[in-house]
């Protein structure tokens, strides 16, 4: 086998199997335990991979509300708003994003009064100009990651 794109192969089949052996990986890719597990080492202190964990099913957790929420910040507060919201255990991707919005978050939440407590709480926020929230009625495609091609 040649090196070429082995970091892609290994975090490919990392993808398919975040809990693969070191040993199922070599054999896989026809390299040596060590080979992989150099690569392996490289791609972390690189920042390429950041550790791992599992894929959690929140429904199954009594998460069953999902929503979207847009948020427009008001004046200077951003940077402000940006950190509260990081620091909020129900959102799980915080976006600064381009367009009529500053932010786009996406929550779970154990039921719609949960989502309401938590963004009235936002609301009475200084720095949050007005929200759009959008409750995820169907879920067709989430935590996906992208395959690489090499």
């Amino acid at each position: 086998m040649t090196y070429d794109n082995l970091d892609l192969k290994i975090i490919n089949l990392l993808l398919d199997d975040g809990r693969a052996s070191l040993r199922s990986l070599a054999e896989e890719l026809d390299v040596s335990v060590t080979t992989v597990s150099n690569h392996l080492k490289s791609m972390e202190e690189e920042g390429i991979i950041e550790g791992f964990k599992p894929v959690v099913s929140y429904p199954d957790l009594g998460y069953t509300v999902t929503c979207v929420l847009m948020i427009k910040a008001e004046g200077d507060g951003l940077r402000d708003l940006v950190d509260e919201l990081r620091d909020e255990k129900s959102f799980i991707n915080v976006y600064e994003v381009t367009g009529d919005f500053d932010i786009i978050a996406t929550g779970k939440f154990q039921d719609t009064e949960d989502m309401n407590d938590t963004i009235k709480n936002l609301l009475n926020k200084p720095m949050v100009r007005e929200t759009n929230t959008n409750v995820v009625l169907s879920t067709v495609k989430e935590g996906e990651d992208i395959k690489f091609e090499y």
